[in-house]
């Protein structure tokens, strides 16, 4: 299987080995990184990527490997955008986004990708995100580091896709090819949702959470939304010695047919039956 940071040079994992003598003095080192994460904002590397053969997520560890020697190599500078605002970070922003429609008061640092076709809103993406072909990244939504977001995506309003970096073999959030994530959602600590899944408002969505068919009651894989569904917040009963509480779960109100056009209406309709917002 070929890896998704297989275009990021092994002198990455050398520098690794001896990252804790590095720093802004070691230009050779700071080269070799820049070029790595260089290849990360044009889409070349990638942190992650779904396996089409095994389902799996593959993550490059030397891609967020170069993304942390980043923080150790690169010297702390100053950068103005228009309208007087100034920051002083040692990564510099995103400044080209060819074929992509950028709002002002979007902002994205170097070191994240945005396909051709993509819209950013006002909204953020952090280092080592992957923003797909025909995404919208809506007003004040969140990509967060490393994560990977599909094609044809819409993030709305608020919405937070969690980020990270460390430890070691930690799977970044996946949002797959045609899904939506309603208003201020949060997707967290690497769950998973696959593709053409709609997650209603105010959803949240964790490695652990428990994942329901209100249809059967049957419980299916932790942290995923699964494919082709439309699916809503929801709670869970569990008795504790001080009493019984709701835990936050997945509900699954439906299931679509794969691969089709939807009615953007009807699946508006199933949200509203249930006293649900997109």
């Amino acid at each position: 299987m070929t890896r998704p940071d297989s275009a990021i040079s092994a002198e990455i994992d050398d520098l690794w080995e001896r990252r804790d003598t590095l720093g802004p003095e070691d230009k050779d080192a700071c080269d070799a990184v820049v070029a790595a994460v260089d290849l990360l904002t044009t889409g070349e590397a990638r942190v992650a990527r779904v396996d089409e053969e095994t389902d799996e997520v593959l993550v490059g560890e030397r891609a967020r490997r170069a993304i942390l020697l980043s923080f150790r190599v690169l010297g702390m500078t100053e950068s103005a955008a228009e309208g007087g605002f100034y920051h002083h970070d040692r990564l510099p922003l995103k400044k080209e986004f060819p074929g992509v429609r950028v709002v002002p008061g979007a902002i994205a640092r170097w070191g994240s990708y945005h396909a051709p076709g993509s819209v950013l809103m006002p909204s953020f993406t952090n280092i080592g995100g992957y923003v797909g072909e025909g995404t919208m990244v809506d007003t004040w939504a969140t990509v967060g580091s490393c994560a990977q977001i599909g094609r044809d995506v819409h993030l709305a309003g608020g919405v937070g896709i969690g980020g990270v970096l460390e430890p070691a073999g930690a799977v970044p959030v996946v949002v797959e090819d045609e899904a939506f994530i309603g208003s201020r959602s949060m997707v967290v600590e690497g769950a998973r949702v696959r593709r053409g899944a709609k997650l209603g408002a105010g959803v949240i969505l964790t490695s652990s959470t428990r994942v329901f068919d209100a249809g059967t009651g049957e419980e299916l894989p932790r942290g995923e939304a699964p494919a082709w569904s439309v699916c809503v917040g929801s709670t869970r009963t569990k008795k504790f010695p001080g009493g019984e509480f709701g835990l936050p779960c997945l509900l699954v109100l439906r299931r679509l047919e794969e691969g089709g056009v939807h009615d953007k209406l009807k699946i508006e309709d199933v949200f509203r039956e249930h006293g649900v917002a997109l």
